[in-house]
């Protein structure tokens, strides 16, 4: 059965909160056995669309979440402005340090704040530059790579 959009992704938001996705392959073949026909190009424009993120759980694996939100559109504009501000990424020991164009740092980090990522421990925003703070480098390192694909995925140009 081919599903209707609102359906599928209906669907596609239960299967990850239901079960550890950590591909769009899985994702794709959860929803194929559910007798919903989709291929991996319609998941990836899913993702995007519903603002899906992966997280790093305990175990160190990488798993798609929805993102915390009050809204489905306030959601969709934050990311475009996290992506939009994105200048440059980079890990320094327990540190995340995001570079933004000049006077976006604030708008940055409330877009990361709405993220409600379990890496984070803290920030602060300058003019420019958020300094995001983690409780170990490794998080640092995962937090950095989770950031850049959530700026890549929203139309930044690497920076990272």
């Amino acid at each position: 059965m081919k599903p209707s959009k609102s359906e599928r992704q209906a669907r596609l938001l239960q299967v990850i909160r239901d079960q550890v996705i950590t591909t769009q392959d899985e994702l794709a073949a959860s929803l194929n056995a559910a007798g919903m026909e989709v291929t991996q190009a319609t998941i990836s424009r899913d993702i995007k669309e519903l603002g899906i993120i992966k997280v790093a759980t305990a175990s160190g694996v990488q798993k798609y979440v929805p993102m915390e939100r009050s809204g489905e559109a306030a959601s969709g504009r934050l990311m475009k402005v996290f992506a939009e501000a994105v200048v440059q990424i980079d890990v320094a020991m327990n540190l995340v340090i995001v570079k933004t164009l000049p006077g976006m740092a604030q708008a940055g980090a409330s877009a990361m704040d709405s993220m409600h990522l379990p890496e984070i421990a803290g920030s602060i925003a300058g003019d420019d530059t958020i300094f995001v703070a983690t409780h170990a480098p490794e998080q640092a390192e995962n937090l950095g790579r989770l950031l850049g694909r959530i700026a890549l995925q929203s139309g930044l140009k690497s920076g990272s």
